[in-house]
């Protein structure tokens, strides 16, 4: 999913029914009786505490989408790409709970998941440090893009699990260390907490510049989510851990951004874990993107530009080189229409690949709430 996002918050749902053309008469002199009544003093309170400590939200994907693998076979469909409704709470000055419910049409075995579910300790106005328990997506990689589809950084790096995360933000700077249990061990090892990584980054905002560098590692790649999958296939172990680095940077003026990011693994996996031409792979994900955003009739558009590539990651279905451009456009408020491109280029034959192209045009149409 793309790096995409986003905590998002829940769904509230008002129904009402259309006044009869010929109301009956209790209907007629009941109406003003009730429209003069208050609520009680006490529901009003309750309701108001309720509106200062939850938030809710939600964010609705549909696309519709047509294309050619690198096998030749053409497809068309269109799905429930997106549902995400969330939860922010505040419980006291120092405590918060996060909850993020997703549906995702053709994932999870297609069903309604607690994606995030967390608690978190701290008071940004009072202490730059925090600690938060739960299930997360950890802060490995920043998988930032104004396209539909996820960055290819994102499907090789990102991690979700139930972790421990101690954090802290001041002036600018931003890190966390965090640790979990995963899903993938060693050969020899034992079920404990083992996977843990760490992140440092930095943020800037001088008039219309924007800047946002940052970097991270992790002690065990095999332990994302497409990584897991993969290994799942053969095995729940690996021999060893890969440990990856994530690396950074958006520049932004105005209308205009840039970003970069790097994701690779420091090491090669052993072979049967991951492959790559006859041997252990080391995999490594890219991306680069310009895009702009400005005003026409009165409506916000955003061009984009992209390249991403991919070295020793065949095995994880993925694309040597894709080529992007998309535009979306605010066609209502909290509502956009988006139409991309996408061209794929697979790995040599040589390399496990099938020296092929591939393209796709996705329109999605998303409503945030």
């Amino acid at each position: 999913m793309k790096g995409k996002i986003i905590g998002m918050a829940g769904l509230l749902l008002l129904i009402t029914t259309p006044a009869l053309a010929e109301p009956p008469k209790e209907t007629e002199t009941a109406a003003p009786r009730l429209a003069g009544n208050s609520a009680p003093a006490g529901v009003e309170s309750l309701a108001g505490k309720l509106a200062d400590r939850l938030e809710f939200g939600g964010l609705v994907e549909v696309e519709a989408f047509a294309g050619k693998d690198f096998s030749g076979a053409k497809t068309s469909d269109v799905s429930l790409a997106t549902v995400e409704l969330g939860l922010e709470a505040k419980i006291t000055e120092v405590v918060s709970a996060h909850v993020v419910a997703l549906y995702e049409e053709g994932e999870e075995d297609d069903h309604l998941i607690i994606d995030q579910g967390s608690i978190t300790l701290g008071n940004a106005e009072k202490s730059p440090f925090q600690l938060t328990a739960g299930k997360m997506y950890v802060p490995f990689g920043s998988f930032t893009s104004s396209m539909v589809s996820d960055p290819l950084t994102l499907e090789l790096a990102e991690t979700r699990d139930t972790a421990l995360r101690a954090g802290f933000a001041q002036a600018g700077w931003h890190g966390s260390l965090y640790i979990f249990n995963g899903e993938v061990d060693k050969t020899r090892g034992n079920d404990t907490m083992k996977t843990f990584g760490a992140n440092l980054g930095y943020k800037l905002q001088e008039g219309e510049w924007q800047f946002d560098l940052g970097a991270g590692w992790l002690n065990n790649l095999g332990d994302s989510n497409t990584m897991r999958a993969h290994i799942a296939t053969t095995s729940t172990t690996v021999d060893d851990f890969t440990e990856a680095l994530a690396l950074h940077g958006r520049l932004q003026y105005g209308g205009w951004s840039i970003l970069t990011e790097y994701i690779a693994a420091l090491d090669s996996f052993q072979p049967g874990e991951m492959d790559f031409a006859g041997r252990g792979a080391e995999p490594k994900a890219w991306q680069m993107e310009l895009a702009y955003t400005t005003e026409v009739a009165a409506r916000e558009v955003t061009l984009a530009l992209g390249y991403q590539r991919t070295d020793e990651a065949v095995a994880l279905g993925l694309p040597e080189h894709r080529y992007l451009g998309s535009v979306g456009i605010g066609v209502f408020d909290k509502t956009t229409l988006a139409l991309e491109y996408r061209h794929d280029q697979d790995c040599d034959i040589a390399e496990d690949g099938t020296n092929e192209s591939a393209h796709q045009v996705v329109a999605q149409l998303a409503v945030e709430f």
